[in-house]
């Protein structure tokens, strides 16, 4: 399921929903390049590079990787509006960007045709506890399965709401500056973004203030069915995802 391109529409998806944690979206904006547009680029690779070895790594370079983002969270704080000071490695914060990552998988997966069933959903959901083992979590406080991410998602609404940093982070992410290598990207940025914005819960998309617009979730989903049948001519190192490519190679090689 990671292998394929149409989850590039997952991984944005994924960083609408974790901006709607005030401190979630509060330390990225204040610790890292997000601000900056020029120097944002490389974070994002950076957080590629990091999920492609997590996911095809050897387990020496899965814990390599590992510990080299536990120290840095480790050593960061952000400061909330009343003056608070508050870890980045909080894992309320690391358990709101997993949930984020897995849930938008399992969505656009189960949304766009990939071939999954039902109980093969949950098992991913499941499996992916010690992704956040990884990052410093414990297993037992990590959702299990699709029900229970929903549950997680019920708890944690009346906590959300959408900051002037996470709207300036939406609106840039329909432009963002890339490489010069990179500018054919240009083209496939705003439709990937509007499929990953519009397949967000109506919940998401009411707190964001544009319902979902002006596509209904049934379009929505043919939408991305008709994106994940046609990505596999989309060249996936144009996508900046070498673990597909990665993937694919394996495959060959085995049959």
């Amino acid at each position: 399921m990671a292998s394929e391109p149409v989850m590039w529409i997952a991984g944005v998806r994924a960083m609408y929903i974790q901006a709607l944690h005030p401190k979630v979206m509060l330390g990225t904006w204040q610790n890292t390049a997000f601000a900056k547009p020029d120097e944002a680029w490389g974070r994002f690779t950076r957080t590629v590079e990091f999920v492609r070895v997590r996911t095809y790594g050897s387990t020496a370079e899965v814990d390599r990787a590992a510990a080299r983002l536990r120290k840095v969270h480790a050593s960061l704080t952000g400061v909330d509006a009343d003056g608070t000071t508050f870890r980045l490695d909080d894992p309320e914060l690391l358990l709101w960007v997993h949930c984020g990552e897995i849930s938008s998988c399992a969505e656009i997966a189960r949304r766009s045709g990939v071939h999954v069933t039902a109980a093969e959903l949950d098992m991913f959901v499941a499996e992916q506890r010690r992704s956040a083992e990884v990052v410093g979590l414990s297993p037992a406080i990590v959702p299990s399965s699709m029900a229970e991410l929903d549950a997680y998602y019920q708890r944690m609404r009346p906590r959300l709401r959408v900051t002037a940093e996470a709207r300036h982070a939406f609106r840039v992410s329909f432009a963002p500056r890339l490489p010069p290598a990179l500018k054919a990207l240009h083209l496939v940025v705003p439709p990937v973004n509007v499929l990953a914005y519009a397949s967000l819960p109506r919940w998401a998309r009411r707190m964001y203030g544009t319902p979902a617009i002006g596509l209904t979730d049934a379009a929505v989903t043919l939408a991305l069915r008709a994106a994940f049948e046609s990505s596999t001519r989309i060249p996936p190192q144009l996508l900046m995802l070498a673990g597909a490519a990665d993937a694919r190679q394996r495959r060959s090689s085995a049959a």
